[in-house]
């Protein structure tokens, strides 16, 4: 089946899932970012990348982390000149020190500061019995999850200055769990409570710490790891899954000035699925 380019965009939110939708048509950008610099992990596709786009288009640099895919990360690049800003582009696994010494490196090198830093870099291995799930998959789950999170923000801290911004993906499997997705859930789980504790952490330094827990998004991650898709997003009480363009203005509030009063916080985009917290 034909899938649309993803750098297209439609005014009318697609809900199908056959692509995601980066940015709407009809989203103008307010110079919310204005010279901002900001790092996105997991940059290069899905809410990454419809982050990235959304902050390039409120006038900041971005740099993007990413894993593998060339053509995602150089499509993202893309996105990002054409709103006439820079983009860096770092590939290589946020589990690694060495990795991230050299991210970090390279953003003191050309940038000597940072304004944002998005810890959004994730991997999942859908599976319903915990009896199937290895040591292997748990540490690489949680190393690349949450302590390569942790890690990360710890050194760029250096490079951040009173106002900066620290915003973390976690997930609605925080809050509701996951019969499918048991070590992935555990660890969004650890980064809402490591958003909420380095928020307190960092409040005297003015640097402030936040979070947002996505439902069920059309993502490429998804399109990946699971085998049936028919129900996917049908059980939130809008009945769908929602695309990455209506998660990244959310990323643009706590990267902004908007959000100068709010740190600890998670905000919840998932289609009216209540949760607590």
């Amino acid at each position: 089946m034909k899938t649309q380019n993803k750098s297209e965009s439609k005014s009318k939110v697609p809900q199908d899932g056959l692509f995601p939708e980066i940015i709407r048509e009809n989203y103008l950008g307010s110079k919310k970012l204005l010279n901002k610099k900001a790092v996105i992990s997991g940059g290069d596709s899905g809410i990454g990348q419809a982050v990235a786009v959304h902050f390039a288009r409120e006038g900041a640099d971005v740099a993007v982390i990413y894993k593998e895919s060339d053509n995602d990360a150089k499509e993202t690049q893309k996105l990002i000149e054409k709103e006439g800003q820079k983009c860096i582009l770092l590939k290589g696994d946020v589990s690694k020190k060495a990795f991230r010494k050299k991210c970090i490196d390279k953003i003191k090198k050309d940038w000597a500061t940072l304004d944002i830093l998005v810890n959004n870099a994730g991997i999942q291995f859908p599976e319903n019995d915990i009896e199937n799930i290895s040591d292997e998959q748990i540490q690489e789950t949680f190393n690349v999850n949450i302590i390569s999170m942790i890690a990360f923000t710890r050194d760029f801290l250096p490079l951040m200055k009173e106002g900066g911004k620290i915003i973390c993906t976690t997930s609605v499997t925080a809050y509701r769990g996951s019969t499918h997705l048991i070590d992935y859930s555990a660890t969004k789980g650890a980064i809402a409570t490591f958003v909420r504790s380095l928020a307190t952490n960092l409040a005297e330094k003015k640097i402030y710490v936040n979070g947002v827990a996505p439902g069920p998004i059309w993502t490429p991650l998804v399109k990946e790891t699971f085998d049936d898709l028919s129900t996917f997003g049908k059980d939130t009480p809008m009945k769908r899954a929602g695309q990455p363009s209506e998660v990244a203005p959310a990323y643009v509030f706590l990267a902004s000035e908007d959000s100068s009063f709010i740190t600890g916080e998670i905000i919840h985009i998932n289609g009216g699925d209540f949760v607590g917290g």
